[in-house]
C-alpha cells in the first residue's frame, strides 16, 4: 500500500500545492480543511486518491476524530505535514488577548495536538516522517507580526526536540521555513511592498507554492532522506545529486546548498539559478541542519 499522508490546512495555498503534488505522485491524501469546504469538495473531485476531512486543528477532540477516521479507514498514517495555520498583522501594543490564542492556538498548538494524536500509531510502526510548515519569522522575527513570529518560533524549538526524541523509533521530523510565498496569506500586500520585498531577493521574485512542494517531495522519500534536517528556510535549497551509476544518493548523505545572503534581509527563493554564487556542504548522517 502506498504511502498515507495527512495535511492540515491542505484546501488552499501551500498546503493545497502540496495536496496536488503528493496525490500526482501516488500516495493516498487525506487533505484537512476547516473552513473551505468548497476547494477541498474540488480536491476530491479532481484526484481520486485524495480524501477529504473537515476538522479544526486547533480543537483536540476534532482532531481525535480525523485521526480515528483515517487509522480505521486505511489503517496507518505514514506522513503528518502540519501546514495549517493564520497570520494577523499589527502592532504588538494594540494585539488582544484574543488574538494571541488565537494565533497561538492555529500556528502552534494545532500542530502539537496533531502530532501527539498521529505520533501513537507511528510509534507502534517504528517508521514515520512529520513535516512542520513554519516560517522565516520563526527564525529572525517580523515587525508587526510577532504573535505569529513566537508561534512559529514554538514550531521550530518543537521539530528540533522531537527530531532527536523520536529518531530512536525511525521516526524523522523536519521543518520547512518559507519566506514571502504567493498565497492568499500575502495577498495583504501592497504592490509596492511586493516590489519592495522583491529587491530584496536575489532572484528578484518572491517564493512560489511549488517550491515549497518540491522541497516536501524529497522530505518524504525513504530511499533518499535517512536523517532529520531540522529547519530547513528557504535560503537552503536541497539538492538530491546521484553519486552513483543508479542515480541514488549515497543513504549516508544529505547534500545542501546553501547561498550566501548578498542583500539586507534573509528573503529567499528555493531552486535558485546555477550561476549564483553558492557553496557546497556535505551533511554526514546525523548532522543537525540549523
Amino acid at each position: 500500500m502506498e504511502k498515507v499522508i495527512l495535511i492540515t490546512g491542505a484546501s488552499r495555498g501551500i498546503g493545497r500545492e502540496i495536496a496536488e503534488k503528493l496525490a500526482q505522485k501516488g500516495y493516498q491524501v487525506i487533505a484537512n480543511y476547516n473552513k473551505s469546504e468548497e476547494k477541498a469538495q474540488e480536491l476530491k473531485k479532481e484526484y481520486s486518491n485524495i480524501d477529504i476531512y473537515k476538522a479544526d486543528v486547533s480543537k483536540r477532540q476534532e482532531v481525535q476524530g480525523m485521526v480515528k477516521y483515517i487509522i480505521d479507514k486505511y489503517k496507518k498514517i505514514d506522513v503528518l505535514i502540519n501546514n495549517a495555520g493564520i497570520s494577523i498583522s499589527g502592532l504588538f501594543t494594540e494585539a488582544t488577548d484574543e488574538e494571541w490564542n488565537k494565533i497561538i492556538n492555529n500556528n502552534l498548538y494545532s500542530v502539537f495536538c496533531t502530532t501527539q494524536e498521529v505520533l501513537s500509531n507511528m510509534i507502534m510502526r517504528k517508521k514515520g516522517c512529520i513535516i512542520n510548515i513554519s516560517s522565516i519569522w520563526g527564525l529572525v522575527g517580523s515587525s508587526c507580526e510577532t504573535i505569529y513570529s513566537v508561534a512559529k518560533a514554538g514550531v521550530d524549538g518543537m521539530t528540533k526536540s522531537l527530531a532527536k526524541e523520536l529518531g530512536p523509533s525511525n521516526i524523522r521530523v523536519n521543518s520547512i521555513a518559507p519566506g514571502i510565498i504567493d498565497t492568499d496569506m500575502n495577498a495583504n500586500y501592497t504592490v509596492e511592498e511586493i516590489e519592495e520585498i522583491k529587491e530584496e531577493i536575489p532572484l528578484e521574485r518572491i517564493g512560489k507554492k511549488t517550491d515549497i512542494s518540491k522541497c516536501v517531495e524529497w522530505l518524504i522519500d525513504d530511499e533518499y532522506t535517512t536523517t532529520s534536517a531540522s529547519d530547513i528556510p528557504e535560503q537552503y535549497e536541497l539538492v538530491a545529486e546521484p553519486d552513483n551509476k543508479e542515480g541514488k544518493m549515497a543513504k549516508e548523505q544529505i547534500v545542501v546548498t546553501y547561498y550566501y545572503q548578498i542583500k539586507k534581509r534573509p528573503y529567499i527563493v528555493n531552486y535558485l539559478e546555477k550561476d549564483t554564487e553558492k557553496v557546497i556542504h556535505t551533511a554526514k548522517k546525523g548532522d543537525e541542519l540549523v
